[in-house]
């Protein structure tokens, strides 16, 4: 419970006055509605008294009628007002700890986000935070709004009838109403995660049949795909029936409990009425109050039996978050100290790396410089370390020791958006996002012009494709499907260049291409970025024989 106990420390932070005055509504709302239902019950059995008792036309119809149109009208704004704004509360913090997600995912280690899946990992945060919104307004608030409506109501039962009356209906309510709820949330933790397990796998074989179906209708294998989505679904379909079936065994034994306590209420009060101790009208107040405390589990008996999916996207949730999520964010210097002049472009300095938990370093005194204008290859076997070479000249991992020198200043002296405006790192797997050739080049720089688009294109080789698509605002699908391997690749490459970075780093940037298209893209790229350091991590010949300078990891 810790886990929920902070986001919803998070959720309460961020929207203090909007869910203190929600909380005080719904407190209305449930307080209003006890109250409802008990005067009309007081009320009808009064007023039949009187008529039985023969002075019906002395009694005072008005008052108590004017009271039960207060109460309803007063419920129902107040139902609208405590919607409002604990809804609103809760969307706009959950929108802050979606955002305080992204920054977590960000700060994850370069190799750790290299391995996530796109689509997996962002449906599984969005459903995480989605799944939190029931914190508070199926846990907290509901709960607190219980709580101070049975306080009340034992006071107010207790004047207006009798204490032993107050106290029978009050104590045998909670009493049942909490051995239920316990018994509901300790077996609905499990069906609710598995539940949620089965839901996001069904979304997962959705998502990968949707966007490789051309590639399984062509290898025949749409059939067996659609088949697996079939079986995810009907495994979904079952374990939400488990949930809703647990839900509704809460449902009827909270109608149990309700109609125990509000069944020896009627008794216990129509025995101090008969002892003359309250009138009848009295005893069916006290019933009535007991029928209405009902209103009070409802939200909380939702939110339990969805309380194994909250506990397990509340940990998720927060092993991502930021430490320091919710405290003002440290300014960062505007300023970058300029680069020495003599100084290399890329400097690695006794570089030695390892990977997290492996035994041996994968980089051990590793020193290389990169001269302005100067194209440095790495060669050699897969595991060498080239890509993490890269990375480290990218800032995207730290050395365990050694320094890395961008123009002759450590990396950790320049402020992240002055470093990403001097160094551009194209890896391996390069996301397209846009709708056109000109939005995915326009990531890389808004002020991009069209002539500067086209110039670019043309270095990369991919003008007669642009114009063969029917130009550069052509629509393109996502992640430019229906391009080729080689024409993604191609299209990342012209993005790096639209950066025009002092330092490139290339991972394996023409893989996909046949030689003369390589040997064209990257005579493209040095000629669009002629005073650039260019690094780039290779297994092809012609790469290594564009280079100016070849270095083997041994």
């Amino acid at each position: 419970m810790k886990d929920i106990l902070h986001i919803l420390r998070l959720i309460w932070r961020k929207q203090r006055t909007s869910l203190i005055r929600g909380t005080a509504l719904a407190v209305a709302v449930v307080a209003m509605g006890v109250a409802l239902l008990g005067l009309s019950g007081w009320f009808i059995t009064a007023a039949g008294a009187a008529g039985l008792a023969g002075i019906g036309i002395a009694f005072n119809v008005f008052q108590p009628s004017a009271g039960v149109r207060l109460l309803a009208l007063g419920r129902t704004a107040a139902r609208y007002g405590e919607r409002l704004l604990t809804h609103d509360a809760t969307l706009k913090s959950l929108t802050d700890i979606r955002v305080g997600l992204l920054r977590g995912v960000l700060a994850l280690p370069f190799q750790t986000l290299s391995r996530l899946r796109g689509a997996e990992t962002m449906n599984r945060l969005v459903a995480d935070v989605d799944a939190l919104d029931g914190i508070a307004l199926r846990l907290f608030i509901p709960a607190v709004a219980a709580v101070v409506v049975y306080v009340a109501t034992f006071a107010l039962l207790a004047w207006l009838t009798d204490p032993i009356l107050a106290a029978w209906i009050v104590l045998s309510f909670t009493v049942g109403v909490g051995i239920v709820l316990a018994w509901t949330a300790r077996h609905a933790k499990a069906p609710s995660r598995r539940a949620e397990k089965a839901l996001q796998a069904f979304r997962i074989r959705v998502i990968d049949l949707l966007r490789v179906r051309d590639d399984l209708v062509v290898y025949g294998r749409l059939p067996d795909q659609a088949a697996a989505v079939d079986t995810a679904e009907t495994r979904m379909r079952e374990n939400l029936d488990a949930t809703d079936r647990l839900e509704r065994r809460a449902g009827l034994l909270l109608a149990l409990t309700a109609t125990i306590s509000a069944g020896t209420a009627l008794w216990l009060g129509s025995a101090l009425a008969a002892r003359g101790t309250i009138t009848p009208a009295q005893a069916a107040l006290g019933f009535f109050a007991t029928l209405a405390l009902t209103e009070t589990v409802q939200p909380l008996r939702r939110g339990l039996a969805d309380l194994g999916r909250m506990l397990d996207a509340a940990r998720r949730v927060r092993r991502l978050l930021p430490e320091d999520e919710g405290q003002p964010v440290p300014a960062q210097p505007h300023a970058a100290p300029r680069p020495v002049p003599t100084a290399p472009a890329l400097d690695l300095a006794h570089i030695l790396y390892r990977h997290p938990g492996a035994e041996r370093p994968v980089l051990d005194d590793f020193t290389l410089s990169v001269a302005p204008g100067e194209t440095v290859a790495l060669a050699g076997a897969s595991g060498r370390g080239k890509s993490t070479a890269l990375g480290l000249a990218a800032g995207l991992i730290r050395p365990d020791a050694g320094q890395v020198l961008l123009g002759g200043r450590p990396l950790s002296d320049i402020p992240e958006p002055a470093l990403r405006a001097e160094i551009t790192y194209l890896p391996q797997r390069s996301a397209l996002l846009g709708h056109s050739f000109f939005e995915m080049l326009a990531l890389a720089d808004p002020s991009l012009t069209e002539d500067r688009a086209l110039t670019v294109l043309e270095a990369v080789a991919l003008s007669s494709t642009v114009a063969g698509r029917g130009g550069l605002h052509a629509p393109l699908s996502e992640n430019g499907a229906g391009l080729s391997g080689g024409e993604q690749r191609r299209l990342a490459v012209a993005r790096a260049l639209v950066r025009r970075p002092r330092v490139l780093l290339l991972d394996e940037p023409t893989e996909g291409l046949d030689r003369p298209t390589a040997q064209r893209v990257l005579a493209g790229i040095r000629e669009t970025l002629p005073k650039a350091a260019i690094l780039t991590a290779s297994h092809r010949k012609a790469e290594q024989d564009w280079a100016d300078r070849l270095i083997r990891m041994r």
